[in-house]
């Protein structure tokens, strides 16, 4: 089994919408390295789902590959944003895996929180800041989805100024 992230930003189709839909075919994606990926995506790969700039920019859940990549639709729709006027159905550029709603996380993880921590140091969320599907080692995986289990540390001046607050 392979690990992965992919990004959406929130406005466009959220985890929420993921939820609702129970499934839908990963499109629109016109980068060559995030395509590849996403023809290593075999069924049953599980995938972390990260909104991209929203406030904050956050991994907040899982997915599955519920079904392997096969032609993106948009890229032979001239209306498209997404049309690619080069790509034949007979070798088509552009494809997508169907990716099924699994879970939230207990609680969102911040790109901010996920930078602090030294096992993820060499995620490639970090490298590759604008790639929009990436691999995820294993350990990095489980790691993500205990740290989301924590419950947030508060300081007890942080408390204090919250109670000041109130």
């Amino acid at each position: 089994m392979n690990y992965w992230l992919v990004k959406s930003e929130a406005e466009v189709y959220s985890l929420s919408q993921l939820k609702k839909d129970k499934f839908t075919q990963w499109t629109d994606v016109r980068n060559y390295q995030a395509r590849n990926n996403l023809r290593e995506m075999k069924v049953g790969d599980k995938v972390l789902y990260y909104h991209s700039n929203s406030k904050p920019s956050s991994i907040v859940g899982v997915a599955e590959v519920k079904k392997t990549a096969y032609p993106d639709p948009g890229q032979f729709d001239p209306k498209s944003d997404y049309y690619d006027a080069k790509s034949k159905t007979e070798n088509p550029s552009w494809v997508g895996p169907d990716l099924k709603f699994l879970s939230e996380l207990s609680r969102s993880l911040s790109l901010e929180e996920l930078r602090k921590q030294k096992a993820l140091s060499q995620m490639e969320l970090f490298k590759y800041a604008r790639l929009s599907v990436q691999k995820v080692a294993p350990s990095e995986f489980r790691f993500i989805l205990e740290l989301a289990k924590q419950n947030i540390k508060v300081s007890s001046a942080t408390i204090q100024q919250l109670k000041q607050l109130t």
